[in-house]
């Protein structure tokens, strides 16, 4: 069955709509205790940098030279965005000061990484509704553990669990927007979609590297904030592969 702009649409809402599961396991643990930040960070780390490694073996796929590009502009961009901030008074809903700056980063890092999960849900309905559904399914589940990560930085830090699922929901939102015109210009849009993978990828690893896993090393001992990382890292991984096999 050939695919259509209003089937593009609704596939990529749903997939926007699963981001916002993630904040679920939050309802069962209102208020965490403070000195949980130290693990929850470490546990986005593992997140963040598997769906990194995901997006950099995807990007290599279009091209090398474009992916490593990416990777460089999506590090960079973090930093000069940290150094813009530094030193300003930000809010963020509930939160104020360093905890507010952690949690604007960690969402604008997903919305502009949804980009390119937008432009994956759009190129694929290219080939059909039957492939257009798979990778719909794929993304909306891979979206879940996005939308965990998202909270893991805010609720410990005092957001709501309201919050954070809106928050998470919000950083999606693009992939509906951008999904339609990449169905209509697969071809133009397929030429820079390395280039976005690697972004992507690049600003998740420096994020994770500058932010969350010095709150990891103070917030928490060495073998919990590891175990954290490593299980949430192996998770995610494991969530891809089973997902590849489909």
């Amino acid at each position: 069955m050939e695919a259509n702009v209003p089937t593009v649409a609704v596939g990529a809402l749903v997939t926007a709509l699963a981001t916002g599961l993630g904040a679920l396991p939050f309802l069962a643990v209102r208020r965490p205790p403070r000195n949980w930040l130290g693990v929850a960070s470490a546990a986005a780390v593992g997140f963040m940098s598997a769906a990194s490694v995901a997006l950099i073996v995807e990007g290599l796929r279009f091209g090398v030279l474009r992916t490593v590009a990416g990777l460089a502009a999506g590090a960079l961009f973090i930093r000069l965005t940290s150094a813009l901030l530094h030193g300003r008074e930000v809010s963020f809903g509930e939160l104020r000061g360093a905890d507010a700056l952690k949690a604007l980063t960690i969402v604008a890092v997903m919305t502009v990484h949804s980009f390119t999960e937008g432009v994956g849900v759009g190129v694929s309905y290219g080939g059909g509704d039957a492939l257009g559904i798979f990778v719909t399914i794929a993304i909306a589940i891979h979206n879940i553990p996005e939308g965990l990560a998202i909270s893991l930085v805010l609720v410990p830090r005092g957001a709501r669990v309201r919050t954070a699922a809106l928050w998470s929901i919000f950083s999606s939102l693009p992939q509906p927007i951008v999904a339609v015109p990449a169905f209509l210009f697969v071809e133009v849009v397929q030429s820079f979609l390395p280039v976005g993978l690697g972004f992507a990828a690049g600003a998740m690893l420096w994020l994770s590297a500058t932010e969350l896993v010095p709150d990891a090393r103070e917030y928490s001992t060495p073998r919990p904030a590891l175990l954290a990382a490593t299980g949430s890292f192996v998770a995610l991984g494991l969530v891809q592969l089973a997902l590849l096999r489909l």
